[in-house]
């Protein structure tokens, strides 16, 4: 197992809440990081028909079965059980009793604003970043970060990133499209996703995919909906505040494995990365995803914005130090050192003193300061959010 960053904050909450909650996309490492961190508490997989069927039809059973402590896995599949979680762990006033994983946030969601509010620390965990890579002596160049990705399971076997992927896609389908919504259209679904990672780093525009796709928009914003509740998809707000100028209140999508936006648009070895008219959207979806993982593995919120006014004056990436001050941040796939990245960041911070510093996070070595502004390369993204 490569170590994960999350791993203190996990122990942190276990010593206390008395249930600890890892969400996160499938096969992002929630069932090793439990069991690495807990070899000796008892394992229970509710992906397993017959567990499942006990927890549904005699939850006291099952809980008497299998007392805590305990990790269960997969706990959206049984929602009834949080309920009777909460009983206990409200008799027992113990901290340390519960360990619970789960990839769908709605019923999750659900279970723990009904039943476990207040009794519960919360985790999510992405796929591994390029930190975490480093720090077990794993380093790729640019473009086989991009074509790779961050799955576990690309690194822990042999597999090729295109059978990886192809793999997750259609078990994804398959299993939490199937629970999580009742499409009448997969096929639709499927184009759907494909279109979306043409559009990684771009404004949410629903009228366009729905013409797109041959849906309405009420349905693209439901699927879209799906994606993000089963953590497939991240969507990056519009910072908005008055400054005199209209701003757009939009999203950005990104997706949260770029392995798989890889191969969603076709790309099968990392030669053709750079060469991708997509490129730069591919380089920004990874660079704003490293700072995501960052803020959740440091168990926090993300508090990550982007900038774009009417005049167009845009940022990629905001991030909020403090109520007053928020670190803008320029992404720029360039292996080539240029001061005119930093543009837009100077415009920036002449409409609030609330917009201070900066980075650019670019694919170059250089690491000059220039104008208060610190290019910095990719691999050292996380260091925008500390």
């Amino acid at each position: 197992m490569i170590p994960r960053l999350i791993q203190k904050q996990l122990l942190r909450l276990w010593a206390s809440y008395p249930v600890v909650t890892i969400t996160g996309p499938r096969q992002s490492g929630k069932t090793t990081l439990a069991r690495a961190t807990f070899p000796d508490l008892p394992y229970v997989n509710l992906e397993s028909p017959d567990l499942r069927a006990l927890a549904d039809n005699d939850a006291r059973a099952f809980l008497q079965a299998y007392p805590a402590p305990v990790i269960f896995d997969e706990i959206q599949r049984v929602p009834q059980l949080l309920s009777y979680i909460q009983t206990i762990v409200d008799e027992s006033g113990k901290n340390g009793q519960y360990l619970l994983t789960g990839s769908h946030q709605p019923q999750l969601n659900a279970g723990i604003s009904q039943s476990l509010a207040g009794r519960t620390g919360l985790l999510r965990l992405l796929p591994l970043s390029i930190q975490e890579l480093h720090m077990a002596g794993i380093t790729l160049d640019r473009d086989e970060y991009l074509f790779k990705g961050f799955m576990p399971r690309a690194y822990s076997t042999a597999l090729e990133p295109h059978t990886l992927y192809s793999d997750y896609f259609a078990t994804y389908v398959d299993k939490d499209v199937r629970q999580i919504a009742n499409l009448n259209n997969l096929s639709a679904f499927e184009t759907f996703i494909k279109l979306l990672a043409g559009r990684c780093g771009q404004l949410l525009n629903l009228n366009s995919l729905a013409n797109d796709v041959g849906v309405s928009s009420p349905t693209i914003a439901a699927w879209l909906s799906v994606l993000e509740a089963s953590f497939i998809i991240f969507r990056l707000p519009c910072y908005y505040e008055n400054f005199g100028k209209r701003l757009l209140k939009s999203q950005k999508l990104y997706f949260t494995e770029i392995g798989l936006v890889a191969w969603l648009l076709g790309i099968r070895e990392a030669t053709q990365v750079a060469r991708d008219p997509l490129f730069g959207g591919l380089f920004e979806n990874m660079v704003v995803l490293e700072a995501l993982k960052a803020r959740y593995n440091a168990g926090r919120e993300p508090d990550l914005y982007f900038f774009r006014d009417s005049a167009g004056t845009e940022v990629d990436l905001l991030f909020r130090k403090s109520p007053d001050q928020l670190i803008p941040t320029e992404i720029k796939g360039a292996m080539t050192w240029n001061k005119d990245f930093a543009a837009n960041i100077r415009k920036l911070r002449k409409l609030s003193p609330k917009f201070t510093g900066g980075f650019v996070v670019y694919g170059g070595d250089m690491t000059p300061v220039s104008d208060d502004v610190q290019f910095i390369n990719f691999k050292d993204a996380a260091q925008i959010v500390d």
